[in-house]
């Protein structure tokens, strides 16, 4: 079985910024990856409900990484576990683990791709169409091909590098619309 991906909110950085808020379904685990800024939240919990997902069915957040950008929302999902490069939170418990290779959902893995930040995450999905990541690795289809907040930028590129090895056909970025990997002149 394949896990169900849809964009609750296409993330933009410029004058104004926000992430690329991500909802998967996968055999009874409800996910949200980058619950960060946006302009309001209706544009987070209003194409949830116009899906049927309540908020407290919301099972595990998963942040690619701490930028407020990424994580301002977080509170919307009280119940959920969260997600990040070393630990899993729920309530007062803090769980260690490494994030690289952490499966969240039979469908739904974590990958370390540090660059952006030291640590930053990937999150995997198998879904209808192949593997979709949803990735800080690129801000967008567009770009910058040059992350100007990269912490290491070489070892970003790296990463980069590693996430297209396992073929994706479908990169969601931090702050932009789904895109194939061939529109970054990748092999698809």
């Amino acid at each position: 079985m394949t896990a169900r991906l849809d964009v609750l909110c296409t993330g933009y950085a410029g004058d104004r910024v926000a992430s690329t808020v991500v909802l998967i379904r996968d055999e009874g685990a409800v996910t949200v990856v980058d619950p960060g800024m946006v302009a309001d939240r209706g544009q987070i919990l209003g194409p949830m409900a116009a899906l049927g997902v309540d908020p407290a069915s919301v099972t595990d957040v998963v942040f690619s990484h701490h930028h407020p950008d990424h994580t301002l929302n977080a509170a919307l999902f009280a119940r959920a576990r969260f997600h990040d490069f070393w630990a899993i939170y729920q309530d007062d418990v803090w769980t260690d683990r490494p994030a690289d290779g952490f499966q969240v959902s039979p469908s739904v893995t974590l990958m370390a791709t540090p660059g952006h930040t030291a640590q930053d995450i990937t999150t995997l999905v198998a879904a209808g169409d192949g593997l979709t990541a949803c990735t800080h690795l690129w801000w967008s289809q567009a770009g910058p091909a040059e992350d100007p907040l990269a912490e290491d930028q070489p070892l970003l590129e790296t990463s980069r590098a590693r996430l297209l090895e396992r073929a994706p056909s479908l990169i969601v970025p931090g702050h932009g619309a789904p895109f194939a990997p061939s529109a970054l002149g990748a092999p698809a």
